[in-house]
């Protein structure tokens, strides 16, 4: 085997390395060369990758090498051979004969003992069988924060160690409890120092394109079709894993860096209390700091279960927040035929009574399903101050909703209405009845009796049911009764699903009323833009409202007031 000394000029090549011919040279050698006192200072160690043609040189006289190789060195081309490593056998490459670095380094033998410049810099084209590439997992990834991060909070992502200019691809991948696989990848290329920095990189292909920061986040997607990216267990962050890649994918292969982000959704010092009074069954999300505080009800959609990191996280910024679940959980109802809003009225008194909690109301959070019941909390029972509703509805769907002797029916639909895309997905924008048309106006909620404060956020391109209509149409009714004017604030290109932020779009999922997959709406871009302002404006409308007389709202959020 071949040998070769770490060091300066005075490590040679043995003399028994140049008494065979080339040709004779097995395809499994690797040379790593180290550029020292380039253009560049700091560039890594890098390689020249050659195909074993570039080794045929049987008619080299190499005899005379040591002493051309003297004079090279003095000739300042700075390019000391390093390392000698054993490489692949099933690999039919060889990194960097000596004649190429050579050649790369603007000298060719112009006769057996004398060398000449080549004119120019030495010509690579693309895809041939010189090419740069990095020789081991060089490459850094910088994260901040380094430490723990919640899930709503960006991370800052550098990475370092790579040359001018060079192309990679970065991948993102994690799993959730159920073990189901969430992707992502975007194609960069290294800045002049050789680090690429999120922040100021554009993507140039992949998942997404442009400036994104975060878009190794937001548009992950999932491996097998019509999954919906949830948090379970709030006590577990996501683990994501960050992989940078050389080169573009799909051709992109070896991997030069990687490095594990831990995603929480229990901010620090929050306190997590599972609530089984009567007959509630809720968690209860307390912040670190000496209360009382503002507090919330956080109600999913159709879903089913109880889902905690909507008020985990929401927790973490000042506000008592009671995930309540309301059927399919522990002894709740199986299905959403008949609910009764006593129940949600019992999940009231509870908060407001609770000595964490600062009176005199609370305030409601509601997703879909989940913001057409706060809708329906607000207008039938007492202690509500302030309601959120993201995508909900201002008619009852789904099943009768009884409160004492009042009744108001599910609203008509009409399952020829639903339209089927060309990927075979159920779009049922349009099958709900108007609830204009005389005979579906028992099913309108009665918002004209709320006493709250009420803050629609709705996505234009919601295709569940025509979120922009309800809010305009409850914005009327209010108004038309006396009450203050609603907050709306509709966000173009944003689907059903808005979440808090960074999480990835929902596409298409399994509907629990329709009973098989549909289609939710949205761009992903603009959906997450979306998730990002809501967030902000979640936080600053119940800090507004619920803050009592004073109603502060904290420094980070005055900017978008």
């Amino acid at each position: 085997m071949l040998a070769m000394r770490e060091g300066w000029c005075s490590s040679y090549f043995p003399l028994s390395f140049f008494s065979g011919s080339w040709k004779k040279l097995p395809h499994i050698w690797q040379v790593n060369f180290l550029m020292v006192g380039g253009k560049e200072p700091g560039v890594p160690e890098r390689a020249l990758d050659l195909e074993p043609e570039d080794l045929g040189l049987g008619w080299w006289l190499v005899g005379s090498w040591l002493n051309d190789l003297r004079l090279l060195l003095r000739l300042g081309t700075q390019i000391f051979p390093c390392q000698l490593i054993r490489g692949l056998k099933s690999s039919r490459k060889m990194m960097a004969s000596f004649p190429a670095v050579l050649r790369a380094s603007g000298l060719c033998l112009r006769s057996p003992k004398s060398w000449a410049w080549l004119s120019g810099p030495p010509k690579m084209r693309p895809g041939g069988p010189v090419s740069w590439a990095p020789a081991r997992m060089a490459a850094t990834v910088t994260l901040e924060p380094a430490g723990r991060c919640s899930w709503d909070e960006p991370v800052h992502i550098v990475v370092r160690g790579l040359a001018q200019g060079q192309q990679v691809t970065l991948r993102a991948s994690l799993r959730d409890e159920k073990g189901a696989l969430f992707r992502a990848h975007a194609r960069y290329c290294a800045d002049a120092r050789g680090e690429l920095d999120l922040t100021r990189a554009s993507a140039l292909g992949g998942s997404f394109t442009g400036l994104e920061p975060m878009g190794l986040l937001w548009a992950l997607e999932p491996e097998e079709p019509f999954l919906r990216l949830v948090k379970r267990d709030v006590q577990t962050p996501f683990a994501v894993e960050l992989e940078v890649l050389d080169g573009h994918e799909p051709e992109a292969r070896r991997l030069l860096g990687r490095t594990v982000h831990e995603r929480h959704f229990l901010p620090p010092g929050v306190r997590r209390e599972p609530v089984r009074a009567g007959r509630v069954r809720a968690t209860l999300f307390l912040p670190p700091e000496p209360g009382p505080f503002p507090g919330i009800v956080d109600i999913f959609g159709a879903g089913g279960g109880l889902l905690e990191y909507r008020a985990s996280l929401l927790a973490g910024k000042g506000f008592a927040v009671m995930a309540l679940a309301y059927y399919n959980y522990e002894h709740l109802p199986k299905g959403m035929e008949t609910l009764h809003l006593e129940y949600f009225e019992e999940a009231v008194n509870y908060l407001r009574n609770h000595p964490q909690v600062k009176g005199p109301g609370v305030g409601l959070l509601g997703i879909s399903k989940g913001a057409e019941l706060c809708l329906s909390m607000a207008s039938f029972l007492k202690g509500i101050t302030a309601v959120v509703m993201i995508n909900g509805s201002m008619v009852n769907v789904g099943g009768a909703l009884h409160y004492k002797d009042e009744t108001l029916p599910p609203i008509g639909l009409d399952p020829n209405r639903i339209k089927v895309t060309k990927d075979g997905l159920a779009d049922i924008l349009d099958v709900l009845n108007s609830p204009l048309e005389e005979s579906n106006q028992k099913s309108i909620i009665p918002v004209e009796r709320a006493e709250s404060t009420f803050l629609f956020l709705v996505g234009q391109d919601d295709h569940n049911w025509k979120s922009e209509f309800y809010a305009n149409e409850a914005s009327k009714h209010l108004q038309a009764n006396g009450k203050e004017k609603p907050q709306i604030i509709c966000y173009p290109g944003a689907g059903h699903y808005i979440e808090p932020p960074y999480f990835p779009m929902c596409r298409a999922s399994l509907h629990t009323l329709v009973g098989r997959p549909v289609i939710w709406g949205g761009e992903p871009r603009a959906h997450a833009m979306a998730q990002v302002d809501a967030w902000k404006q979640i936080q600053i409308f119940f800090h507004k409202h619920l803050g009592g007389e004073k109603g502060t709202i904290p420094p980070k959020l005055e900017s978008f007031t």
